[in-house]
């Protein structure tokens, strides 16, 4: 099924139930979404764009946004995601990845939109919410076109979206993921999510990621999606509240922000039926505070833009297992097991399949697989080494099928011999009341070669020190895991979608040297 027909169904039985309520308060139909869907589809059909053109668009957390990627997926052509919190280097350097040949932006980045065709000029520039210089009203261009949209044929290949990887280690590239790769990921969704017959979604991370994508896989019940354009946790809680809000997405470092907020029990949280939390692994401490805050609702998953979102799922009742299991606590430390329509096992350097409780190369294959790099034949070749995609994540399965997540393969820090997992350690910090969020890396030493480092972003009006830090976590993992040295930083380096930048802290440290080994 085309991911586009899940919108269209669900805008024919719903016509008149609120697609969007905009940050502003404004709320638009499933029927009038509908409506401007087709005139975007009309448009791109009449502009002389090929057929399978793609088409970047550049917005906040807007309907208008939303509606130009439903558009554009509608005509037939690809989705190009691009984030508003990249750098314009970044944005212009995807567009012209994937070759765009159309703009869809936001007027709030007017200028940026006009230094992306300066420097990268597209076919068709659409501003998506007002008259601009740097493009054509949106409006404008719907109320003119004119006919019936046309009919796609059913095709399980056709490319919907090119979405950007992490970055975190480096330039992105585009995953592509056809109408199989969303099937597979609704599917997946809909075998682990509670059934509700009206979802209302609060989208505060960016829908150029995993809040858009969480959008779409709700689509088949017609979600009323509250958009946000900014993760402050009181009007969170408030949104929350007031729109009787079931389902919610969010990167681990939001949630501590929530959970650290003085205000988080002055608001009634007790319509949310489905608080994924993805992106990055979480502290098991946070998880237990979480459950106690938000009630049997938790869940994880594990993915990423090559194989996206659900490769695993950790339910809210293996939640709540862990917590009053004392034999299942280490679920907390789980990404949970894989999903109906994902293979997912443990691999060797060799490529063989590894055993129960061996520790390795996180693999999958499956039709959530991404079809591959766009246009990056090399880089496909590189992640699908023995017939199975590599995800970089090194792992452990247990006896009951639980996917544990060790660290990144680039993250492992070897100090005189010993190897140590980073997220370990920074599971045992996260664990300390003062800590809002922590980077472990390894950094240049005379004596152990590499020695582990905590950098640590404080909870605001909290204090501890240096080696209190440390004390704490030889305390936890013993004194070859602790880090050695712990600096205190105002803010750590995140990505876009709120990923920490550990790159950027580690090379920090290696800079000058001929190796970062």
């Amino acid at each position: 099924m085309q991911l586009i027909s899940h919108f269209e169904r669900s805008a024919r039985r719903f016509p008149d139930r609120i697609a969007f309520v905009q940050p502003d308060g404004t709320e638009i139909s499933y029927r009038a979404a509908s409506k401007t869907v087709d005139a975007i589809a009309r448009t791109l059909d009449g502009s002389g764009l090929a057929a399978d053109a793609k088409v970047a668009i550049l917005s906040p957390n807007d309907a208008s946004g939303f509606l130009a990627m439903l558009g554009t997926i509608r005509s037939g052509r690809a989705w190009v995601s691009l984030n508003p919190r990249n750098t314009i280097e970044d944005n212009i350097a995807l567009a012209e990845m994937a070759r765009a040949s159309a703009l869809f932006f936001h007027s709030q980045f007017e200028s940026e939109a006009a230094e992306i065709q300066a420097r990268f000029p597209v076919a068709l520039s659409v501003c998506i919410d007002r008259d601009s210089s740097s493009g054509t009203d949106l409006r404008v261009l719907c109320d003119a076109s004119e006919g019936v949209v046309r009919e796609l044929s059913e095709d399980a290949g056709r490319i919907c979206t090119i979405f950007a990887t992490g970055g975190t280690t480096g330039r992105s590239k585009g995953a592509v993921w056809t109408n199989r790769v969303w099937e597979t990921l609704i599917a997946n969704y809909w075998t682990c999510a509670p059934r509700t017959e009206h979802p209302v979604h609060l989208c505060v991370a960016p829908m150029t990621h995993g809040a858009g994508a969480l959008a779409l896989m709700l689509l088949p019940k017609a979600p009323t999606n509250v958009l946000m354009t900014k993760a402050d946790p009181r009007e969170i809680l408030t949104a929350i509240e007031r729109h009787r809000v079931t389902h919610m997405f969010l990167p681990p470092t939001v949630l501590y922000a929530l959970l650290s907020s003085p205000y988080l029990k002055d608001f009634d949280t007790s319509s949310l039926m489905f608080f994924l939390i993805s992106a990055a692994p979480v502290a098991p401490d946070k998880l237990r505070e979480a459950v106690e805050a938000f009630g049997p609702v938790m869940c994880q998953s594990f993915g990423q833009a090559e194989a996206p979102f659900f490769l695993t799922y950790l339910s809210p009742e293996d939640h709540v297992l862990a917590l009053n299991s004392e034999a299942h606590v280490k679920l907390l430390q789980s990404c949970g097991r894989p999903t109906m329509f994902s293979e997912v096992e443990i691999m060797d350097e060799e490529g063989h399949i590894l055993s129960t409780g061996e520790t390795g190369e996180i693999v999958t294959r499956g039709s959530l697989v991404m079809e591959g790099y766009f246009e990056d034949p090399e880089g496909t070749r590189l992640v699908s080494e023995f017939g199975w995609h590599h995800t970089g994540d090194i792992g452990l399965k247990d006896a009951e099928g639980y996917v544990y997540i060790v660290d990144r393969k680039r993250d492992m820090i070897i100090t005189g011999g010993f190897n140590v997992f980073s997220t370990e350690v920074e599971s045992a910090i996260l664990s300390h009341p003062a800590i809002l969020d922590c980077a472990v890396v390894g950094v240049p030493d005379e004596k152990w070669g590499e020695a582990v480092k905590a950098v640590v972003e404080l909870k605001e009006g909290a204090a501890a020190t240096a080696d209190e830090l440390i004390g704490h976590c030889k305390a936890v993992l013993g004194s070859v895991k602790a880090p050695k040295t712990v600096e205190i930083w105002p803010t750590l380096p995140r990505s876009p979608v709120g990923k920490i930048l550990k790159r950027n802290v580690r090379d920090s440290f290696w800079t000058g040297r001929q190796r970062s080994v």
